[in-house]
């Protein structure tokens, strides 16, 4: 059985990531991108379906772990009666390669350590063909299956049960490392590069990265590893940044809320460019413009909420035999049929952090602005779509007001940019446009006689993505009409004080099931507190929120109240830069942002 949630670290190249347990097992594992096929899956189904262990014989479960500073460099401390060692578990950075490098090192005493690998590609579907390749000086085992290949090196492995098992004795002083590399299985293996070397790099190009941050301001040290859980989840190479690395872990145990993450969100892209670009970091804001710009390419009327790490437009949402699902909870899904749907508002998020961009200093172009007018254009010829609003809703279409005032936000925003930057395009058409798009929603979006905003246009149920109106400046927090929206969050949402993101009894979803609170409605909620006047409830819903990341502080997407446990893909990207916004607006309710 994979552990609880919670349990797992991340650790990256910023090209893929791994998840490592407490038990020193690997239990996921994509390479050479975030989107490949699997080869370590025991998370999404047992031992059988792919792993990595690594601990001293006997132990379950470690004493303590914690990144190496501001690195993704896990350091996994095991404390037995013979002595005690640590094991450094990393994805090197920097060489160009697909590696994950583990170093065991003996502190004290001595003690008798156990690797167990179990290599099963293509989301356990395909058994390598395994062989010895090294020498007796120089270990090395190979696996290869179809287009994949992998070599482990530096101890030597023998077969047992369809897996390979290593055991040796670390003593005081020692160090043994083991790495494995992923290659083309069509290309020749390439030597092991220095260890040492791999490490030093890493952890330095890690640093470096977060020295560059402009410091937070308020709950510093949360803020820090969440910019860098986004930092993470960005391929170095695309400018993509997908939402989550892994598939299909379930939002209710036993559920059929199950979606693969692996992708790049529009939504979540334009939210995550913002948190950095406040923070210092402008070159990502300009790498993710580019990548923007190819993605969206073309005509306007083919733009979609969601690409591929590339930019790749065909996602097929499929189910998989071969993988049971996180204990049990099938069914495990990859591709997302979400990427065929209409959803208005990824326009407004989208024309935002554009803006955001060009106040940033980031210079437009030709093709970059004319792209921004086309868009909006298009935008025009779909102001009486109905959408799926920005939770995908598989059920019936509707009018989210959501969605309508993201909409309100992109003419907003393109208004912006004629008027205040001098960009060319039609600002009093558009004017027009905004200003209906606002009568339209103060008139059918607000419900005048119970004081609060609706979900959509047919109900009169709240719906905690309304928290964004306020943020994206379609009203101030302490509008009136806000703060009865709120209030009416807080009456009918929240459970055991955290907000769930609508009520699915109200099946507007379409889908059967439930699902826990969900973290970003609840770091929003601690922005409207905190921008509202209400700093004392930001602060105590903030404390609870930072103490809801596990050990190396991270964050999933929702949270079990009543087990108390993390649900749905993990690290969350959503959740992550909401902490980031929440903690800059208290920060500026306190006056020490430091902007």
């Amino acid at each position: 059985m994979p552990e609880p949630l919670e349990n797992y670290a991340l650790i990256g190249d910023c090209r893929s990531a791994a998840l490592v347990g407490r038990t020193g097992s690997i239990d996921w594992l994509c390479l050479p991108r975030f989107d490949s096929a699997s080869m370590f899956a025991r998370i999404l189904g047992d031992e059988n379906h792919g792993h990595w262990s690594l601990n001293p014989v006997g132990e379950t479960e470690c004493t303590s772990r914690s990144y190496d500073d501001d690195t993704f460099i896990l350091t996994t401390r095991w404390e037995t009666e013979s002595g005690v060692v640590d094991v450094i578990d990393w994805m090197p950075h920097g060489n160009g390669e697909s590696d994950l490098a583990r170093r065991v090192v003996g502190i004290s005493g001595e003690v008798t350590m156990e690797q167990l690998l179990r290599i099963r590609f293509d989301y356990a579907d395909a058994m390598p063909w395994v062989r010895q390749t090294g020498t007796d000086d120089a270990p090395a085992l190979t696996a290869i299956a179809g287009p994949d290949g992998i070599v482990v090196q530096g101890v030597r492995f023998e077969p047992v049960d369809h897996a390979h098992r290593a055991e040796f004795v670390v003593r005081a002083g020692d160090t043994v490392d083991t790495v494995m590399t992923w290659f083309p299985s069509h290309k020749p293996q390439r030597p092991l590069q220095s260890v040492d070397a791999m490490l030093a790099d890493t952890r330095a190009w890690w640093r470096a990265w977060a020295q560059a941050c402009t410091p937070p301001g308020a709950y510093d040290h949360h803020v820090r590893r969440s910019l860098l859980v986004l930092r993470a989840l960005t391929h170095e190479s695309t400018g993509g940044i997908v939402a989550a690395p892994t598939t299909s872990l379930p939002e209710e145990m036993g559920g059929g809320r199950n979606w693969d993450y692996r992708y790049v969100w529009l939504r979540d892209a334009a939210l995550t460019l913002e948190s950095l670009m406040i923070h210092g970091y402008e070159q990502e804001a300009s790498e993710w413009r580019d990548w923007l710009l190819r993605a969206i390419a073309g005509d306007p009327e083919d733009v979609q909420i969601m690409y591929g790490l590339s930019g790749e437009r065909r996602l097929e949402e499929r189910e998989l035999t071969s993988l049971p699902g996180y204990r049990g909870s099938a069914p495990v899904r990859i591709g997302n049929g979400a990427f065929d749907q209409f959803q208005g508002d990824i326009f407004g998020e989208v024309m935002i952090a554009l803006e955001d961009a060009r106040e940033l200093g980031v210079d437009e172009d030709d093709f970059s602005w004319s792209l921004q007018v086309k868009l909006l254009e298009y935008v025009e010829t779909q102001l009486d779509r109905h959408d799926n609003g920005i939770w995908e809703i598989r059920g019936p279409l509707r009018v989210f007001t959501h969605s309508r005032a993201m909409l309100w936000a992109a003419f907003d925003r393109g208004i912006r940019g004629v008027r205040a930057f001098g960009l060319p395009g039609p600002a009093e058409r558009w004017e027009r446009v905004r200003d209906q798009l606002r009568a339209e929603i103060d008139e059918h979006g607000y419900d005048a006689e119970r004081g609060h905003f609706v979900q959509h246009y047919e109900t009169t149920e709240v719906d905690a993505s309304l928290l964004q109106l306020a943020q994206i400046g379609f009203v101030a927090y302490d509008d009136p009409r806000m703060l009865g929206t709120v209030a009416e969050i807080e009456r009918t949402l929240l459970r055991d004080g955290l907000p769930l993101r609508y009520r699915t009894e109200s099946g507007v979803d379409g889908i059967a099931g439930d699902e826990h609170p969900f973290l970003t409605c609840a770091f929003w909620l601690v922005e409207q507190y905190a921008r509202s006047g209400r700093l004392d409830d930001a602060t105590a819903l903030m404390d609870r929120l930072v103490g809801l990341t596990n050990d190396v502080g991270l964050l999933s997407e929702e949270f079990d109240v009543e087990h108390h446990r993390h649900m749905g893909n993990t690290p969350q990207a959503l959740s992550h830069l909401s902490l980031v916004r929440a903690a800059d607006a208290i920060a500026l309710a306190r006056g020490t942002t430091a902007a």
